[in-house]
């Protein structure tokens, strides 16, 4: 699901930083407004950053049911004010609000243990493959891959879903 609107700040105030961190400076204020509204922020990516930028809010809410309609809409209106408000970018771009769909980003031990089973595709702390998650201990995930158990700790590494679960988890 995707709600989006076009923003277009009146003045230019925003920092010229990285692409990297004007993007954490992003996710860092759609948190600070979401989290009181019962959303959690599992990412946020500019898309296109030179021309016609894409802002692009991936959320879940808190207790874990399923994002509606209604749920990007209230977000965006959120997020959306207090971008207006505090203008962190300093040219038009389209704001896109997103449930987390197939991909979605596993950052937490409870995305893991919400997904139990089912395939992540990951990279980092030296690896890269797609593999079912075996089991979630703390920080300590371990991916059922063709060469065994391999365990890796939270934070070394960047895991998306590779599969879509038959229902919602």
């Amino acid at each position: 699901m995707t709600d989006s609107s076009a923003h277009n700040p009146d003045n230019s105030s925003a920092s010229a930083a990285s692409p990297a961190g004007q993007s954490q400076n992003l996710q860092s204020i759609a948190a600070h407004v979401l989290t009181p509204l019962g959303f959690e922020v599992l990412e946020v990516q500019i898309q296109n950053p030179g021309r016609n930028p894409v802002v692009v809010v991936r959320i879940d809410r808190l207790d874990e049911q399923p994002v509606s309609i209604e749920d990007l809409t209230a977000a965006s209106r959120a997020v959306g004010d207090e971008y207006d408000r505090l203008d962190p970018i300093r040219s038009e771009y389209r704001l896109e609000l997103e449930s987390p769909g197939a991909k979605r980003p596993l950052l937490r031990s409870r995305h893991f243990e919400r997904m139990h089973g089912l395939k992540a595709k990951v990279r980092g702390g030296g690896h890269t493959f797609t593999a079912p998650i075996a089991a979630v201990q703390g920080d300590d995930v371990t991916f059922d891959t063709d060469n065994g158990p391999v365990t890796l700790r939270i934070g070394d590494f960047q895991a998306n879903l590779a599969e879509f679960p038959p229902e919602h988890r």
